[in-house]
């Protein structure tokens, strides 16, 4: 097989290198398969540099979403006598490390199948974005129809997902974003109004959108944004602590949590698999359904096109300058299939 091996960390994307690896094979309990797209994320530029939470012993594949047809299934039975639940040659998507290959192991808790309508590309990036979307308004914040919800970043791969979200649920949506480009492609995901939150003083200008200036009633920041946003938040408000893409941990005025009976509400989905392994099925039921009605449409980056293992550096790079929107996605031909 053809991936992308970090033997050592590198200063950046351009420092990856794809080489030939010897295939995987079957293993007790994870399928094998044979990726035709991988998906990008932030964390991936983190990781390759050494400075990521998780760092696997190296060398290691890069890489963690993928989406792809099921090549083999694991050689043990199921642990608990069951059938196992995909076969050779379903299409299906997932996240493991090694993502930036031909072939990967997963096992099955990662996998999920690609659903009707959806190409490879498409449903490569749905296994961190959406969920963490869904879980995040849905179970942590009880959205319901009628609220007012502020989206940042809402060009984001999370941020398109929750703006869908959303508004599937009755929603009205505000949506940040820093450049006009960005702002047309939240807007074309259905928010309802759009700020620039690179002017001064953006949260006035959200609060005044509101019924009678009340503010919104539910923040989605996965930027870290949260003291700016608490001047936005309507009485009884939910601020949903999703990440801290600026690169700074916020220190909040509780005072002002205090005075508008405000929750913060923090999402760490990755957990979800160990402390609620019920909720992982709850929220996957509600995002199928969505598709499956067509108010959750892939939200790939568009504006260009990557194909082969070699244009990961430069598909990283651009998503790490903050030039595209969306899930930025490589297709990865399979040998002896064509790049075009």
């Amino acid at each position: 097989m053809r991936a992308i091996q970090v033997k050592e960390y590198v200063s950046g994307p351009s420092g990856l290198t794809v080489t030939t690896l010897p295939t995987p094979t079957p293993s007790a309990d994870s399928y094998l398969i044979a990726i035709h797209a991988s998906a990008t994320n932030f964390f991936d530029l983190l990781q390759i540099r050494g400075k990521y939470q998780h760092q696997p012993p190296l060398p290691w594949i890069s890489g963690a979403e993928f989406a792809g047809e099921v090549l083999a299934t694991p050689t043990s039975p199921s642990p608990l006598g069951q059938a196992y639940r995909f076969s050779v040659g379903d299409r299906v998507f997932g996240s493991a490390q090694g993502g930036y290959s031909t072939h990967i192991l997963a096992p099955e808790a990662s996998l999920r199948k690609i659903p009707e309508g959806w190409d490879y590309a498409a449903a490569a990036g749905l296994m961190v974005t959406a969920p963490t979307s869904y879980a995040g308004l849905v179970v942590r914040a009880g959205l319901k129809s009628g609220d007012w919800v502020l989206v940042h970043a809402a060009a984001g791969g999370v941020g398109l997902a929750a703006v869908q979200i959303a508004k599937a649920l009755g929603a009205t949506v505000v949506a940040t974003a820093g450049s006009e480009r960005k702002l047309e492609v939240a807007r074309e995901f259905g928010a309802d109004h759009v700020v620039d939150y690179t002017g001064g003083k953006w949260e006035e200008e959200v609060k005044k959108l509101t019924p009678g200036g009340r503010g919104v009633d539910v923040v989605y920041d996965p930027v870290g944004m949260v003291e700016k946003s608490l001047r936005c938040t309507a009485w009884n408000g939910r601020i949903l602590v999703i990440g801290f893409a600026a690169g700074t941990i916020e220190k909040v005025a509780m005072n002002r949590v205090l005075l508008k009976n405000v929750s913060l509400v923090g999402l760490h989905w990755g957990m979800y698999r160990v402390m609620e392994t019920e909720t992982q099925e709850v929220v996957w039921k509600g995002l199928e359904d969505m598709m499956a009605r067509g108010v959750f449409k892939p939200t790939v980056f568009t504006d260009r096109e990557f194909v082969g293992l070699e244009s990961v550096s430069e598909a990283l790079s651009m998503l790490g300058s903050r030039d595209t929107w969306g899930k930025v996605v490589v297709k990865v031909p399979q040998e002896g299939q064509s790049k075009l």
